[in-house]
């Protein structure tokens, strides 16, 4: 059985892919350089995704308005192992938290946060086990685009075949094009202090 609060991602002994969902006049220079462009806000949050499916559920199979460019973005496992160290859930929950005064001030501090949320399946219905959305702000987004990240893919030919193949009925054959995504291997000192 898939435990509640577990990270599924593709990944390699030294990086980890994790998705988004661009304009195309962010996604594809993005794709084509293997770098995001000066135009990308590197102050801003951005939220990355391990799941490949709660990034079609998201986007609509990359469909929705300013989210038309699905990227594949690889990034170096020690980054990533790095946001998950220095984030906070981005909710109080109770008995993770002293209370919420304590969260607030760890929210505020923190270069990244975790929310997690139902995984979907492949028609995007929720699933009973969680999947992990890492929030990037501040430096933690600059570290993402200008050192963690090793290569970046424009998967929306790959989204648009899957999800032509769920609307036809067969989601078998989506399935066997889907990345293959295993538990990655984090302990209680990356994951403790962001699961309830």
């Amino acid at each position: 059985m898939t435990p509640k609060h577990q990270i599924r991602a593709l990944h390699t002994e030294t990086t980890v892919t994790v998705y988004q969902a661009y304009d195309p006049a962010i996604g594809v220079p993005a794709a084509r350089n293997g770098r995001f462009p000066a135009a990308w806000k590197r102050d801003r949050m951005t939220w990355i995704k391990p799941s490949f499916l709660w990034m079609m559920y998201r986007c609509g199979w990359g469909t929705k308005e300013g989210q038309q460019t699905v990227l594949a973005v690889e990034i170096i496992r020690e980054g990533f192992e790095w946001a998950l160290r220095h984030a906070c859930l981005s909710h109080y929950v109770r008995g993770v938290h002293p209370d919420q005064a304590t969260w607030k001030r760890e929210l505020r501090q923190s270069p990244t946060r975790v929310q997690w949320d139902p995984e979907r399946d492949l028609r995007l219905a929720p699933l009973p086990y969680r999947s992990l959305q890492l929030g990037l702000a501040g430096v933690a987004s600059a570290r993402c685009a200008d050192e963690w990240t090793v290569a970046i893919r424009d998967v929306t030919p790959l989204a648009r075949e899957m999800h032509a193949l769920v609307r036809a009925g067969d989601p078998e054959g989506a399935g066997r094009l889907m990345p293959e995504e295993r538990p990655y291997p984090v302990g209680e000192e990356l994951l403790g202090h962001l699961t309830a």
